[in-house]
C-alpha cells in the first residue's frame, strides 16, 4: 500500500474528530480503590503486542506476589507476573473481548494476601524519588521495564522495553506521555493523574533518559483542569513540562496527541518513531517508575467500572488476570436496567456476551449501558452525506471503506486504505444512516488477515 498524505490540519489542531458526550461524571470523583484478590485469578499468556509467554511454573507449584509465571525469549514479547500469592492450577483456555482464545495459567489464591492499603501504596502510592535520573544508566532502566513485564496501557499493549531501547537510525528527541484519556465514560488515567503525579513524571523522565531523548512532554486534554494542576506541581524544577491540548475525540490517538503536541506528522502506516517521538500513556509512565525505583512488576492496574447500569461506578486497581465478574461484584453489581457490557470505552470498545473475561494489561475500563443508552435507530441506506469524511481524524473516506468490506471488494478496500483506520468510532457516530461503519471495517480487517491479504 502506497503512503498518502495526511491532515493539512496546522499545528495544534487534527482532521476530523467530534464531541460525543464524556459521562466522566459518574466516575470522575470516585478516588481509586484496591480490589481484594478474588478467590481464583487466569493469567492470559498473550495479553500484549507480539510473541506469546509460555509458563515457567508447574501445576501445583506455590508462587509469591509478584512473582514471574510466563516468558518469552523474543525481543517484542513481556513476562507475566501473578498478582496474588497461591497455588498454579493446570492450564486453562480464556476468550479475551476481541474474541481471541488464548491460553491461561490460573492461580488459586492463597490465605495469605496484602491488604487492599498495602496494593495501593505498593503500586501508586507512597514517596517517589525526584533526583538520580541520570544515576541510572539507559540499558538498566530498559532492562528493568522489561524484567517488569510492562506494556502500553492505554490499549495497544506494546511493550514498552521495545519502545525504549535506542535505535540509531531513528534517534529520539521526545518522550510525550498521553494523559488525554478521550474515551467516554473512562477515568482511570484522570484518577491516576490525581492521585500518582509524581511517578508519572518520574516515570516519564526515566523513559526520557533511556531512550535518549531530552524533552520530556505531558499532553492532558483542557477539560481536565485538576490533572494538569497536579502534574504541573510534581513537574516543578524538572524538565518535564505539561501542556493542555484542546478537548476533541480522538485526542487520545498517537496520530492526534504527537500532532497537536509536537506539530509534526507521522506518515500513514508509520509510528511515532518516525518523527523522533515515543508515546506512553500515564499508567505506563508510573509502572515504570515502580520497576526502576522499587524493582516491582506489573501486577495491577487502574480499570474504570461506570455505566448507568452498575450500582456503584469506581475506578478499581485490580489485579491482573481477575475476571470482569470480579469487578462487577466489588461495585455491587448491576441495576436492573443493564443492557450491554462494553469491555473499554463505547466508541472503540468490544460488547461483551460474557463477564468471564479475564483484566488484561490493556484492560482500561468496563461499561454498563442501560437500555435507553443502546437504543438506535434502525440502518438505512447511505445518502452520500459526507459527514463521515468530515469526522474522521485521517481523513479516510469511511463509507467507501466500509462498504467496501461488506461487499468482500478487497482491491477497493485496500486503494481507500482500510488497514490506516484507527477504528476510532467517529464515522459511525455521525452517520444519519446509522450504518455500522466501525464494524464492518474491523471485520474487514479479519477477514482480509484470514486470507492473508494482510500481514501482521
Amino acid at each position: 500500500m502506497t503512503a498518502r498524505a495526511t491532515s493539512a490540519a496546522p499545528p495544534g489542531r487534527f482532521s476530523g474528530g467530534v464531541h460525543p458526550p464524556d459521562h466522566k461524571e459518574l466516575s470522575r470523583s470516585a478516588a481509586i480503590e484496591a480490589m481484594p484478590p478474588p478467590a481464583e485469578i487466569a493469567l492470559p499468556l498473550l495479553q500484549h503486542t507480539g510473541a506469546p509467554c509460555a509458563p515457567v511454573v508447574e501445576p501445583r507449584a506455590e508462587v509469591a506476589w509478584g512473582a514471574r509465571v510466563a516468558d518469552s525469549d523474543a525481543f517484542v514479547s513481556a513476562p507475566i507476573h501473578t498478582p496474588v500469592a497461591g497455588v498454579v492450577q493446570r492450564e486453562g483456555v480464556a476468550t479475551l473481548p476481541n474474541a481471541r482464545h488464548v491460553k491461561t495459567i490460573p492461580i488459586k489464591t492463597g490465605p495469605t494476601q496484602p491488604t487492599a492499603e498495602e496494593i495501593y501504596n505498593d503500586v501508586l502510592g507512597g514517596e517517589w524519588p525526584r533526583d538520580g535520573i541520570g544515576d541510572r544508566a539507559p540499558e538498566e532502566i530498559v532492562k528493568a521495564v522489561r524484567a517488569a513485564g510492562i506494556v502500553g496501557q492505554g490499549g495497544a499493549a506494546f511493550p514498552t522495553h521495545v519502545k525504549l531501547a535506542r535505535n540509531p537510525k531513528k534517534p529520539v528527541d521526545t518522550i510525550l506521555v498521553n494523559g488525554c484519556e478521550c474515551e467516554p465514560y473512562l477515568t482511570a488515567d484522570y484518577r491516576v493523574m490525581i492521585e500518582a503525579p509524581q511517578p508519572v513524571i518520574g516515570g516519564a523522565r526515566l523513559a526520557a533518559h533511556a531512550a535518549g531523548a531530552r524533552a520530556v512532554a505531558i499532553a492532558v486534554e483542557d477539560n481536565k483542569p485538576e490533572a494538569i494542576a497536579a502534574l504541573r506541581e510534581a513537574a516543578e524544577g524538572t524538565e518535564a513540562r505539561v501542556i493542555a491540548v484542546p478537548t476533541r475525540y480522538p485526542m487520545g490517538g498517537e496520530k492526534q496527541t504527537v500532532r497537536v503536541a509536537t506539530g509534526r506528522t507521522i506518515p500513514t502506516g508509520g509510528l511515532p518513531l518516525d518523527v523522533g517521538v515515543v508515546v506512553i500513556n500515564v499508567e505506563t509512565a508510573a509502572a515504570i517508575a515502580r520497576a526502576v525505583w522499587r524493582g516491582k512488576p506489573l501486577t495491577h492496574r487502574v480499570v474504570t467500572v461506570t455505566g448507568g447500569g452498575v450500582v456503584q461506578p469506581k475506578n478499581v486497581l485490580a489485579p491482573i488476570g481477575c475476571r470482569y465478574a470480579d469487578l462487577l461484584a466489588f461495585c455491587g453489581g448491576l441495576r436492573p436496567d443493564a443492557a450491554r457490557a462494553v469491555a473499554g470505552g463505547p466508541m472503540m470498545g468490544f460488547a461483551l456476551g460474557t463477564f468471564d473475561v479475564p483484566v488484561t494489561k490493556g484492560t482500561s475500563g468496563l461499561v454498563i449501558l442501560t437500555a435507553d443508552d443502546v437504543r438506535r435507530a434502525a440502518e438505512t441506506t447511505c445518502v452520500r452525506c459526507g459527514r463521515c469524511v468530515e469526522a474522521c481524524p485521517l481523513d479516510l473516506m469511511p463509507t467507501r471503506i466500509a462498504l467496501a468490506a461488506r461487499h468482500k471488494d478487497w482491491n477497493l478496500a485496500k486503494r481507500h486504505h482500510m488497514l490506516a483506520c484507527m477504528e476510532c468510532g467517529c464515522c459511525a457516530y455521525v452517520c444519519p444512516a446509522n450504518l455500522p461503519l466501525v464494524q464492518l471495517i474491523r471485520m474487514g480487517k479479519v477477514q482480509m488477515l484470514k486470507l492473508s491479504l494482510i500481514h501482521i
